[in-house]
């Protein structure tokens, strides 16, 4: 385990302007804004913006600020964040965010999660990058949930020494958190998620009226927003080829999904500023992972069906289209002891920094009556 610090070189930096001042761009495909993608005059003035505006050295001393480290957990380099309450004894609790995300969608909730007005609530908080994601690596086998929920164990109970701990995540990371639960009840105090990730059967019991109507609903959404995904599960080598190699078309395959995803309401920068976007951009763009960002979708065939959990679990639901209607009966079939069901209607698959203080709030809920088993 070593302490890291991020430091783009100033000759990646001066090869991304240069490639950005040279950016082409598409005539729009229909007159509506951004209803075939990302609308080319609002990348054309944000690919502006990252080209002379955006200080990327002020946001790079901002996320230096925080702790970083890298260590070799189950045979690659991990990245994560690890920030200590000021008292001994706080919950430790490990946050796992998704795709196209990195560690800064958590970075809004480390400072009231670990400095709380009462000591009482404080955790201590690790927040790793995804294996394929800025300066973690890939492993060599197939990149599972399961897998990673495996590095996230060993990670939080070898390298940093707890013995029990929380877990959170939404997307990719709440089907983490949920084979983190799985595979190591004796280790985990309780998971929390904020969406209700299918990875698991559905059981015997034939499913209600309220479940078919979600489950027809998610497949009529995914007939329009699944082009994305299935290019990264079937090609995901032919994309990146693209996306490695302009870091504007690079901007727009990610500002594309935080603008569908996030709650909104079609403004994109009232979740995400443009400093904040082009912070997440900078950095895949520096690491150059976009293309082993995909690996999760191109080996998604390989994961297994989630065993039921057993530890207490918390869903706080997503407000985005895909989680509209999710019933709870359908998160109850697979998890057994489900202690708190929350739909605010408010913050979307980002929803830690889209809605940091509410989730906050759920998790000192959640993992409030928890602590005395920690």
């Amino acid at each position: 385990m070593q302490a890291f610090q991020i430091s783009v070189p100033d000759d990646v930096l001066a090869d991304l302007r240069e490639r950005l001042v040279r950016t082409r761009y598409t005539a729009a495909s229909d007159r509506t804004f951004w209803a075939a993608g990302v609308d080319p005059g609002y990348l054309g003035d944000l690919v502006g913006y990252w080209a002379d505006g955006f200080d990327w050295p002020a946001a790079e001393r901002a996320l230096n600020a925080f702790p970083h480290y890298v260590a070799e957990v189950c045979g690659q380099r991990v990245h994560f964040v690890h920030v200590r309450a000021k008292d001994a004894g706080a919950m430790p609790l490990v946050l796992t965010h998704g795709w196209p995300s990195s560690f800064v969608e958590m970075l809004r909730v480390v400072g009231p999660l670990t400095e709380p007005a009462d000591p009482a609530d404080a955790f201590d908080v690790v927040v790793p990058s995804l294996p394929g994601f800025l300066f973690s690596e890939l492993p060599p086998e197939p990149l599972t949930r399961q897998r990673i929920a495996r590095t996230w164990h060993e990670l939080m109970t070898q390298t940093l020494g707890y013995s029990r701990f929380g877990a959170f995540g939404g997307d990719i990371g709440g089907s983490v958190t949920q084979w983190l639960g799985a595979l190591y009840p004796e280790a985990l105090i309780g998971v929390h998620m904020t969406s209700g990730t299918l990875t698991a059967s559905l059981g015997e019991q034939p499913l209600t009226a309220q479940e078919q109507a979600y489950l027809d609903s998610l497949a009529t959404y995914d007939v329009q927003d699944q082009g994305y995904s299935e290019m990264m599960c079937t090609r995901p080598d032919t994309v990146a080829a693209a996306l490695m190699d302009s870091p504007a078309g690079l901007l727009a395959w990610i500002a594309d999904k935080y603008r569908d995803w996030s709650d909104c309401g079609g403004d994109l920068e009232t979740c995400w500023d443009k400093d904040t976007l082009l912070t997440v951009a900078t950095l895949y763009w520096a690491t150059n992972c976009i293309g082993s960002s995909f690996r999760t979708y191109y080996d998604y065939s390989e994961n297994k069906p989630r065993p039921d959990i057993t530890v207490p679990s918390a869903v706080t639901l997503s407000h985005e289209p895909a989680m509209a209607g999710f019933p709870r009966s359908l998160v109850e079939r697979t998890l057994l002891d489900l202690r708190h069901w929350s739909t605010p209607e408010r913050g979307g698959h980002f929803m830690a920094h889209e809605q940091p203080r509410q989730v906050v709030r759920e998790l000192r809920t959640f993992f409030g009556p928890l602590r005395t088993r920690s």
